[in-house]
């Protein structure tokens, strides 16, 4: 089992689970206390990078399947 798994829901967030460090371009660290976090993927989110449902509300379509 890895030790972080990142899962991409259909037509949802990116599931990240295992312990991992948030960075951003800029180098700023994002605080994870959560074993598992979900990040946004539709871009509509007002919490972002993490997800806060918007993809529900806009009808997001992820294009992108893993092969």
């Amino acid at each position: 089992m890895p030790d972080v798994e990142v899962k991409a829901l259909e037509n949802g967030p990116y599931l990240v689970t295992g312990e991992v460090d948030l960075v951003d371009d800029d180098g700023a660290q994002y605080g994870v206390e959560k074993a598992t976090i979900a990040l946004c993927r539709c871009g509509s989110s007002e919490n972002k990078p993490f997800c806060d449902g918007s993809h529900t509300r806009i009808g997001f379509s992820a294009a992108e399947r893993v092969g």
